[in-house]
């Protein structure tokens, strides 16, 4: 039985408007932010592929996961449809296909609806590619903007198409509060955004949303790992904010703390008076033995770049992020965070991206 045909809460948002006209995602008026679309590749992606190559096959095929990729344009149009190509859908035993596959629509900020597969979209899909569409209705008339948040874990997404009621306005947005250069991001799963029930919950969406500011998340699942050809990359890649928080993804503790603040040096190396923000596991409690370890490399390694003069370096201290209170409710799976631990991570690193901004 479908849970659908009882509650049709759960079914699929199908499109029956007939007064409605498509328009590609990259096109103009629409803004593009987080990815760029590769006509050489065919696909969104949100590292140039002769930069991803360089570090590892594991990189590269993440680079194509679409995580931080926004579509943002202003609309009077009473619904905003979506029809996106992308490669099948893999399911993953923590996370929800509308986190990893689907696209949440915002409007003014405020969660509006979501464009996610449905299991038959899955199962009926092409060979490797998967088409599927949906719909979300404003609640109130006059223009708003819009901003639409591309999955965080799809393998590689092909087409994104954008559906507006004909004759709507469709203009260009207003530029981000602090739109000069984005925020980088560099991290594991939990930066890229597992286990976020839905694209934008992830603590890279919520406080770049809360301070209106563009950004570039650069988490990639076991893949961060402070390499020498991604910490160049990172280096080269204009930030009003670096932020570095990747020791999840260190095999030991001895491979981040060969890699950890040469990653710093080269960073700074190419952007001397940029800030660069230290960050630490959050999930620490699960297994406390262990972090603790890594921790302490990146307190002492915030010490020895302050003690070197750099009053442009910050440390948020993971381990205060869930709190006291029902910490162990701030993960599904013991490692990555839910929807409200990453409202935790992002009310503890707003303060400090807040007064780094300012």
């Amino acid at each position: 039985m479908d849970i659908a045909v009882i509650d049709k809460n759960f079914a699929k948002t199908r499109i029956t408007e007939e007064n409605i006209f498509w328009k590609n995602a990259i096109e103009k008026p629409f803004e593009l932010r987080g990815v760029f679309y590769s006509h050489e590749h065919g696909c969104y992606r949100r590292m140039p592929k002769a930069a991803s190559e360089k570090v590892c096959w594991g990189i590269d095929w993440m680079a194509q996961a679409t995580a931080g990729g926004r579509i943002r344009f202003i609309t009077d149009s009473p619904y905003v449809a979506i029809r996106a190509v992308a490669s099948k859908f893999i399911y993953t035993a923590n996370g929800s296909i509308l986190g990893r596959a689907g696209f949440s629509v915002y409007k003014n900020k405020c969660f509006c609806g979501y464009v996610s597969p449905y299991p038959k979209d899955i199962e009926e899909s092409d060979g490797e590619k998967m088409y599927f569409d949906g719909i979300v209705y404003s609640c109130e008339n006059g223009k708003w903007q819009v901003e639409i948040y591309l999955p965080l874990y799809n393998d590689i997404l092909y087409e994104l198409h954008i559906g507006l009621k004909t004759g709507s306005v469709l203009e260009s947005p207003k530029p981000y509060r602090f739109n000069e250069k984005p925020v980088v991001f560099y991290g594991s799963s939990i930066t890229q955004g597992g286990c976020a029930s839905r694209t934008g919950n992830d603590y890279v969406s919520l406080v770049s949303r809360w301070l209106d500011t563009d950004y570039i998340n650069l988490g990639f699942s076991g893949g961060a790992k402070g390499e020498k050809e991604m910490a160049e990359y990172i280096a080269s890649v204009p930030a009003s904010v670096y932020v570095m928080d990747y020791d999840a993804n260190a095999p030991t503790a001895e491979w981040l703390e060969n890699t950890h603040y040469p990653m710093y040096e080269t960073i700074r190396k190419n952007n001397p008076t940029t800030p660069i923000v230290f960050m630490t596991y959050p999930s620490i409690r699960f297994d406390y033995g262990r972090w603790a370890t890594t921790r302490e490399i990146i307190y002492q390694n915030y010490i020895k770049a302050k003690n070197k003069g750099d009053d442009c370096v910050w440390l948020i201290d993971g381990e205060t992020f869930f709190g006291d209170e029902d910490w162990d409710c701030c993960s599904g799976d013991c490692c990555h965070p839910n929807d409200l631990g990453f409202y935790r991570m992002a009310k503890g690193i707003l303060p400090v991206l807040k007064e780094i901004l300012k």
